[in-house]
């Protein structure tokens, strides 16, 4: 016996000093919390977004309106569900995969059905999507260096790429219809922006490491020489 409280102590699942829980409790988040659910609610929209969007042709203004509907839970889930995960210690590894994928399925599910249907060139879906896959692939390969974060400019894009699908979605006429267009295009500028933004940052990253693994290795060259 320690004399100290269990809770000041930070014993299991109470937070230690400071408010933080430790790494054990952190660990112990179930694959069923809250930011998960939200996660797989967002990749079940996915399939049903695509049907209520292709209902009657794909040109229907009330099913149209249902398929804005799921994409709009889609985009508010994937909101809420990383700021859960961090704030109240819930990552998990199915959460680290799931997300990111489930976050570009229901993008890429409503620009290809929009492209399909003739109310999006294809090349504006082309451009989008190369750039989601390419950055998700760009940080795979420096992962090792370390991790790019998300920037403002990244937050920035897809917000406007979220408003802008979700208003062509919508069957829109008249003076919104040419508002979503510039909003569109304010979202395919940002993608190619922060793009760029992501290739400069990789580089620059995976220099500084392999500057540091050689730095490190010179190191170690040089300690093992001097204990012969």
């Amino acid at each position: 016996m320690t004399g100290v409280p269990a809770s000041a102590a930070g014993g299991p699942g109470r937070p230690a000093p400071g408010g933080k829980l430790g790494a054990a409790a952190v660990n112990q988040a179930s694959l069923w919390n809250i930011a998960n659910i939200l996660t797989m609610v967002r990749l079940v929209l996915v399939p049903g977004f695509v049907v209520l969007m292709l209902q009657d042709g794909g040109y229907d203004p009330a099913w149209r309106a249902w398929a804005w509907a799921a994409f709009a839970v889609a985009m508010i889930t994937d909101i809420f569900d990383g700021h859960l995960a961090r704030t109240y210690n819930l990552v998990t590894d199915f959460g680290k995969i799931a997300d990111p994928i489930a976050d570009k399925a229901i993008m890429a599910a409503g620009l290809i059905c929009l492209s399909a249907l003739g109310d999006l060139p294809w090349w504006v879906t082309g451009v989008i999507l190369f750039r989601e896959l390419g950055i998700t692939l760009m940080r795979f390969w420096v992962i090792r260096h370390g991790v790019i974060p998300a920037s403002r400019g990244g937050k920035m894009k897809t917000l406007a790429q979220g408003t802008a699908v979700g208003m062509y979605v919508l069957a829109l006429t008249g003076p919104l219809a040419t508002l979503r267009f510039w909003v569109m295009a304010l979202a395919v500028v940002l993608t190619v922006l922060t793009g760029l933004d992501y290739v400069r940052q990789a580089i620059v990253l995976r220099r500084k490491g392999l500057a540091e693994e050689r730095a490190a290795r010179a190191a170690g060259t040089g300690a093992e020489g001097a204990e012969r």
